[in-house]
């Protein structure tokens, strides 16, 4: 079916944190790639996101921090929304569910559902802290885990080994708010029957949406297959839109009933004459972009909300929803620190926003988990963004300006190899827009840079620098091309690279400059100029030329690496916990090791041996050399004229063919590092420990 108009929506980042690189990858950057590669189209699009800023994580920072939910939610608000406008995400409005329009509309959605009589009121018992008087979100219990031993597992989830519980599971659950046990106490609330629309959502997807992702369509297709069952659509709680019903005091509903919500409310308050032919208009396509944690409430759970509701509101057209990115080879977690965060790149990489872009699109997580390293993204930037792209972009108009003062020349006749070149971008073109109507993103970066890499080839066979020495005619005509070429990459990277692209569209003199990357209106490029040979008018006079990327040098990675193995480091020190004690020994057992001070004499490294220290001591009766498994955390240096304790009784030991007369004593710290043990006043050598 041909669409008049593409409402996209993002999902909604949750208002108790900073975006993270994550978040990025999984939703932000390919959506904000599809709306401007539709805009380039010259389709009527809207691109709808906003801040989550109601539940249960809001309430638990809020009251860690000593301030108000609200205060929490307008600070992380302002950081995400200036984050995203930072880095060039084209958002046509980024709103906020704490908006009066946002808590009309959710409160208009439960009260025309229930007014239908298609909610299911239920009392159940929940967990309930009698000292504070409340009842007790999941995450505000907490315990033993059932599977694993674990301390302070949550109620719906243990952070140690992963499992997903209910707060009943945990062995002497406690209140997060007071510590006091729990009990269980009655409370009412009211469920969207998601049983009596499953026979109709399983249509819409199985049969309808074979073409949506695997991960999407499988993940459903698994919820369906184990039945759907009643979902609450509120609960107990003081922080949220509240349940507009009377003798429902203390109860809001539920986030995941609310934030979808916002897509309709954020296109309400950017239209609010018009927002209707978005939703309810049978050739208007909704388009979710999200990260596959949200697949089950954007194809089941809202899609049903959307049947329920009725009064014609369309149904998504597809959802294509990204995996994981892991953060050098491990799972991205807020509560550990473990992540690249957006507002913090953008000031440790001024300029860079491009970078950052490239590198998520083209190790974007579509098909399976993907990883973010800092090495790939140095290598990325050097070897594609500089040496391939920038480089082919800044010989074109260097060239032009060295042989023709920076005025496109007229062409002559077109060879062979002219008429290939221009062949092999159409075909490209091809690629790259198929590309991008399935959503493939990655693929559609990979085929942007084959374009430079076209040009890179034609200036390497054509060579102009040479043949300006004897022909300017023709040294015309292949700058002629390469700078069309040049025109090429600024369309086809305008929704990848929306800074290179201005930069680059300044140069050539092409598109209408714009004040403000991130505003969402056409850059007066289009995507058909793609592959056609008069892209720049000749006769134009170019812009200087300015370097379109930079290096990016090895201390800059290090610092990133080394910021990170500090994150590492202070998360294991915050989550140590001692280990038990060992078995009790008699005094008599204890007396008999002989533990000392002395003093270090001389300290070295053992030759093929990256652990081990060799150590010559001051036992005050002579001298002993003992070797020691520290080399990680000590330079040999360091060590001399220091005293450390050591074992003098344990009997000798070769290692690694030098003989040790003694253990050096060392403590085993959070992080696993070891530091020696060491009087606090310096004492005689050989001195007794007791």
């Amino acid at each position: 079916m041909d669409f008049k108009r593409t409402l996209i929506t993002t999902a909604l980042p949750y208002a108790n944190g900073p975006v993270h690189i994550g978040h990025l990858a999984g939703v932000y950057v390919p959506a904000d790639i599809y709306a401007r590669y539709l805009r380039l189209q010259g389709r009527d699009v809207l691109m709808i996101g906003g801040s989550d800023e109601h539940g249960v994580p809001i309430t638990i920072k809020a009251r860690k921090e000593g301030v108000t939910p609200q205060d929490i939610v307008d600070r992380y608000h302002k950081i995400i929304k200036d984050s995203f406008h930072d880095l060039g995400i084209s958002f046509d409005i980024y709103s906020r569910t704490t908006s009066k329009i946002h808590h009309d509309t959710a409160s208009d959605f439960f009260t025309r559902i229930n007014d239908q009589g298609k909610f299911v009121k239920k009392t159940s018992l929940q967990p309930y802290d009698a000292e504070a008087g409340e009842f007790l979100a999941d995450r505000y219990v907490t315990g033993t885990c059932p599977r694993c031993g674990a301390e302070g597992a949550f109620g719906d989830q243990c952070e140690k080994c992963g499992s997903s519980l209910n707060a009943t599971d945990l062995i002497n659950p406690r209140s997060v708010l007071t510590s006091a046990p729990i009990t269980m106490k009655e409370t009412t609330h009211w469920y969207l029957p998601l049983d009596q629309y499953e026979e109709a959502l399983r249509h819409w997807i199985l049969d309808e949406h074979k073409e949506w992702r695997t991960n999407v369509y499988g993940q459903c297709k698994s919820w369906l297959d184990l039945g759907l069952q009643p979902r609450a659509v509120s609960r107990d709680l003081n922080w949220g839109v509240p349940v507009p019903l009377e003798g429902a005091q203390g109860k809001v509903l539920y986030v995941w009933f609310d934030a979808p919500i916002g897509y309709v409310s954020n296109t309400k308050e950017l239209l609010p004459d018009t927002w209707e032919q978005w939703w309810k208009s049978p050739d208007s396509r909704i388009i979710h972009f999200i990260g596959k944690d949200n697949i089950v409430f954007h194809c089941i759970v809202f899609p049903a909300m959307l049947m329920a509701y009725g009064d014609g509101f369309q149904l998504p057209d597809n959802v294509p929803s990204n995996e994981f990115l892991n953060l050098e080879g491990d799972k991205i977690s807020t509560s550990r620190n473990w992540a690249v965060w957006l507002h913090e790149y953008l000031q440790e990489f001024p300029g860079k926003q491009d970078v950052l872009r490239y590198v998520l699109t083209a190790n974007a997580p579509e098909a399976k988990d993907n990883d973010f390293t800092w090495g790939d993204f140095q290598t990325r930037n050097n070897s594609e963004l500089v040496a391939t792209l920038g480089n082919f972009v800044n010989r074109a108009i260097v060239l032009t300006h060295k042989y023709f003062d920076g005025v496109v020349p007229e062409p002559g006749e077109l060879f062979e190899i002219d008429k290939r070149a221009l062949a092999e971008i159409r075909d490209v073109k091809e690629q790259l827009t198929e590309a991008m109507e399935t959503f493939h993103f990655r693929e559609a970066a990979s085929k942007a840079m084959e374009i430079a890499r076209i040009g890179n080839r034609y200036l390497q066979e054509t060579e102009p620098w040479k043949v300006a020495k004897t022909d300017l005619k023709r040294t015309a005509t292949i700058l002629y091309i390469a700078l069309q070429i040049c025109g090429d990459l600024a369309v086809a990277f305008e929704p990848i690279l929306p800074f290179m692209s201005q930069k680059l569209c300044a140069m050539l003199k092409i598109g209408t400059p714009v004040a403000d990357v991130a505003e969402p209106k056409a850059p007066g490029l289009s995507w058909d100029m793609i592959g056609r040979d008069d892209i720049v008018k000749a006769g134009t006079k170019l812009g200087e030329p300015v370097l379109l990327f930079e290096k990016i040098e090895d201390d800059a990675i290090e610092a990133q690496k080394q910021k990170l193995a500090e994150s590492k480091r202070l998360n294991e020190i915050a989550n140590f916990k001692a280990e038990p004690q060992a078995p009790e020994v008699d005094f008599d057992t204890f007396s008999k090791c002989d533990l000392r001070v002395g003093t270090v004499l001389e300290c070295k490294k053992v030759p093929k041996a990256d652990k081990l220290l060799q150590f010559l001591i001051d036992d005050g009766l002579e001298k002993r050399t003992i070797v020691s498994g520290i080399a990680k955390y000590y330079q040999p240096e360091e060590l001399v004229g220091k005293q450390v304790c050591f074992i003098a009784n344990l009997p000798s030991r070769k290692l690694k063919g030098v003989t040790s007369q003694g253990m050096i004593l060392s403590a085993v710290n959070a992080d696993g590092s070891l530091s020696l043990i060491t009087p606090i006043k310096e004492t005689t050598p050989g001195a007794k420990i007791s």
